[in-house]
Order: structure tokens, then C-alpha cells, then sequence
């Protein structure tokens, strides 16, 4: 099933790879030549997204059907995106989230280890910064997540953190903290596709094709230039090639043993802001639709900004975002959106 085969046959099992980002992801993985087993329980994942690699359905809280797969497969590497990921659901329901995000991550770890498998890329998030004191964030900026979603995201960095650290363990690892991910495969053949959709693009497009009636702005009196929160949007093949690097990263490590290529920690951001309202009017403006607005009352814990300091992963990684601008960003989205609405 792999089209795009450069030569690289190392072989990445990527956890949670029918999801948004993990599919994309596993896409330009294998543009890349690399081998793909895509684990994956399908909750909120999605089987016709796995274009690529082979797929095997499975949970992490099944220690065996992780175990078997090290055992039959020759994996070099791990990116571990399985994972609830909705702030508001994580409030409403921590248990499942430290059970689902940091449970089952243990049990992997525990595979790892068994198979001696050194190199571990991490989905994190901007979350575990809670609200900031300070923007741009920085990686050294304080961690203080303020719900369970952040929280139990920052007790896996931590267990990653002191496995790596292990006298008798030559594991490395590198936590990629995202903020807003967004947009599509400019070639649409995977995108975001949410059930519910939290995600404010895909929300104001489903008003744009008729799905939905309007789009609510929580709050319009916070302290940015148009009174709206402003936040980061990272187009998520931008995010792919971060993951790539880092795990580059990772292999270069063991062959120069350099000191500066060892577990770290990187923002993924744009480095700018945008407002709710200046996301509307690209939408606006891609889309040729007017969009209906309705004002809503402020949710408790948004920050009015929060911007990436992404220059770490720039500088270290020699990674480079391609789409910097918004209605770039809106356009691939949008032309994913009608094709999974036809």
C-alpha cells in the first residue's frame, strides 16, 4: 500500500493512527519511506482514514494485543497518539481520561520496554501550560494544566521524562506540545472528522454548507484587539513534518551521540494569533458565505491568548511551518469539508 517508497524501510507502529492528526501523520510517514502498523479501537478514529501501512484494531488497555504486535513486527520506533482529547468531556469525566490517556500509556511503555524499543515521539498539548503568565509560550514556561484533558497529558511527559532518565535505559523520547491543530491534506484524501466536533474551523464551515445554523463566540470582551480570544493554528501536515524531525532527531542521536539530540520537549505553533472573529472572515472570504454569528457567554478557563514560541523546534529540529497564513490554512480545510459532506 505504500506508493512513496524512498528507500527508509524503518518501520514506526503509530498508536491512535486513524485519527485526525495520527492519519496525516501516518500519510507522510510513508511519503517518506518509512514502514506503518497503525494500532487503532476506532471510538473515535476511523478505518477508511488508514490509507496507508498496515492497520491492526486494538486497545491500549490490552497489554497482550500490544505485546504481540512488538513481538511479530520489527519496530524501531513508537508516535503515540491514542487519546481522548476534549477539555470540556475530561471535566465531565476525568476517570476515563487519566484510565484512557495515562493508564493505557503505561501499558504501552510496558511493551516498549519488553521489546527494547528506544524512541518514543509524544502527542502532548499546550494544555498542560494552563494559563499562561506570559506570551509567546516557551517550553521552559511554568506547567500548571487547570482540567484532567492537560493534566493527564503532563503524567505521561513525566513518566517519559524519568524512563529516559533510567540508569539501565537507553529510551529517548520527544513530547511535541501542540496548540490549535487545524486544516487538511491539501490532496484531500484524509482530514478532520470529528463526532462531535469541538474544533472551531470545522464549526464555522458546517454553517458555511448549511449543517449547522451559526457559529457562538464565547465572549467578545476579553483583552485583544476585536474583544475575541486569539489563538495559534498549526496546520496538521505542518504537525506531521514535526513529527518526522523529531524522530530524525531521535536516529541521529544514536549515530553521533550527540548530547544535543537526547529526549526533549517542543512547542508546535504558527507563532501567531488569530481571533475568533479574523477565523470567521476567512471563513467568509474562502468559503463566498456569509456566516451567522450568535453571542455567548465566556467559558470558564479560556484564556484570552495563547501564542506559541515555536523557535526551539525551528532551530533544533530544523523543522519549517509551510502554511502561515489563514486562509491557506481555511482553504484546504474547507476544500476537505465539502468532500466529506457530498
Amino acid at each position: 500500500m505504500n506508493d512513496y517508497n524512498e528507500g527508509n524501510n524503518s518501520m514506526i507502529l503509530i498508536t491512535g493512527g486513524a485519527g485526525y492528526i495520527g492519519s496525516h501523520i501516518n500519510k507522510e510517514l510513508n511519503k517518506k519511506g518509512y514502514e506503518t502498523i497503525v494500532i487503532d479501537n476506532l471510538i473515535n478514529g476511523h478505518e477508511s482514514a488508514v490509507k496507508w501501512g498496515e492497520f491492526l484494531e486494538g486497545d491500549l488497555n490490552d497489554f497482550e494485543f500490544i505485546n504481540s504486535i512488538f513481538n511479530s513486527y520489527d519496530i524501531e520506533g513508537v508516535m503515540h497518539f491514542a487519546a481522548f482529547t476534549s477539555v470540556a468531556e475530561s471535566v465531565e469525566f476525568p476517570a476515563m481520561y487519566y484510565k484512557n490517556n495515562y493508564k493505557n500509556t503505561l501499558n504501552l511503555l510496558k511493551a516498549v520496554k519488553l521489546a527494547n524499543v528506544n524512541k518514543l515521539i509524544f502527542s502532548s498539548t499546550a494544555a498542560v501550560y494552563g494559563n499562561p503568565k506570559k506570551v509567546p509560550i516557551t517550553e521552559n514556561h511554568p506547567v500548571n494544566p487547570i482540567n484532567p484533558y492537560g493534566k493527564s497529558k503532563l503524567m505521561v511527559e513525566t513518566v517519559l521524562e524519568n524512563e529516559s532518565k533510567s540508569i539501565d535505559s537507553d529510551f529517548k523520547y520527544v513530547s511535541l506540545r501542540y496548540f490549535n491543530a487545524c486544516g487538511a491534506d491539501p490532496e484531500t484524501e484524509i482530514g478532520e472528522n470529528h463526532n462531535p466536533e469541538t474544533h472551531l474551523i470545522p464549526l464555522i464551515l458546517d454553517v458555511a454548507i448549511e449543517k449547522r445554523e451559526k457559529i457562538a463566540i464565547f465572549g467578545d470582551d476579553y483583552e485583544t484587539f476585536d474583544g475575541t480570544c486569539i489563538r495559534d493554528y498549526i496546520h496538521v501536515c505542518d504537525l506531521a513534518q514535526a513529527h518526522i524531525k523529531a524522530f530524525e532527531h531521535l536516529q541521529e542521536d544514536e549515530t553521533n551521540k550527540n548530547p544535543l539530540k537526547k529526549s526533549n520537549i517542543f512547542n508546535l505553533g504558527n507563532g501567531n494569533g488569530f481571533s475568533v472573529k479574523e477565523v470567521i472572515a476567512a471563513c467568509e472570504k474562502v468559503t463566498g458565505h456569509k456566516i451567522k454569528k450568535e453571542l455567548a457567554e465566556k467559558r470558564e478557563g479560556d484564556p484570552a491568548i495563547l501564542i506559541a514560541d515555536s523557535k526551539k523546534a525551528i532551530e533544533t529540529l530544523k523543522w519549517e511551518p509551510k502554511f502561515t497564513d489563514l486562509n491557506k490554512i481555511v482553504e484546504t480545510a474547507w476544500k476537505w469539508h465539502k468532500k466529506l459532506n457530498e
